[in-house]
């Protein structure tokens, strides 16, 4: 009996916002490409307490992203063992070659999103369970939708794909907390648009924000030390 072999497991996320939400329903990511598989799958939007935005938040939604780190740490380990020099990274950099799936929030413009959110997709080829918060089955796909809160089990496993190679999250299933303000899936009608001066000449701020840029008197993250996965 191999006693080495990691054994399965997953885990409960903290609550999160809800995104592009496929879960009723799968979709290819490539309809052109005949090869993709259909999936279902979620956009989670967690307000990360590792920034600076929600360090000292007391919102039971801020979330510690420790576990999810771990698990996809673990995915790693499982594939290419503990010793990091072995971990795919650039010759000449050292960086990490690996995709993760933690993203920058303040790189898209949708409702939701933005500084100090960091977003993760989840998937699966087979349908999730899907409850309530008391744990009683969704059956009517317009009461989970993208802007409700929610939780997940997930798992996380290696992929290389087309010369791309990284780590995933699998979905498993999720629980529906409370509802929210649903999102359009549209950007933001006020970061489209520049702002236009009146006839009478009363002044009006013209130019976009850039997409990303804290707010004036938002504190920089703390340094932190390197880390051979993450950073």
């Amino acid at each position: 009996m191999n006693t080495n072999k990691q054994k399965y497991h997953q885990i409960v996320t903290p609550v999160f916002r809800v995104s592009f939400a496929s879960v009723f329903e799968a979709r290819k990511a490539d309809e052109k490409d005949p090869s993709s598989k259909a999936k279902f799958s979620l956009v989670m939007l967690f307000k990360d307490k590792s920034k600076p935005q929600f360090a000292t938040c007391t919102d039971l939604d801020a979330a510690d992203l420790t576990p999810l780190k771990q698990l996809v740490r673990d995915a790693v380990i499982e594939k290419f063992g503990p010793d990091t020099s072995k971990w795919p990274k650039h010759p000449t950099t050292g960086a990490s070659l690996l995709r993760l799936p933690f993203r920058d929030g303040a790189e898209k413009d949708y409702a939701g999103y933005g500084p100090g959110i960091t977003f993760c997709s989840a998937s699966s080829v087979m349908k999730p369970g899907i409850v309530d918060h008391m744990c009683q089955p969704i059956l009517v796909p317009s009461d989970f939708y993208s802007g409700c809160y929610a939780r997940a089990t997930i798992t996380a496993f290696y992929y290389n794909n087309k010369g791309n190679q990284g780590i995933s999250f699998g979905l498993r299933n999720v629980q529906k907390v409370r509802d929210g303000e649903p999102f359009s899936g549209g950007t933001k009608a006020e970061n489209d648009f520049d702002q236009i001066p009146m006839p009478d000449g009363s002044p009006a701020e013209m130019g976009a924000r850039p997409a990303g840029v804290a707010a004036p008197g938002t504190a920089p993250a703390a340094a932190a030390a390197k880390d051979p996965l993450f950073d």
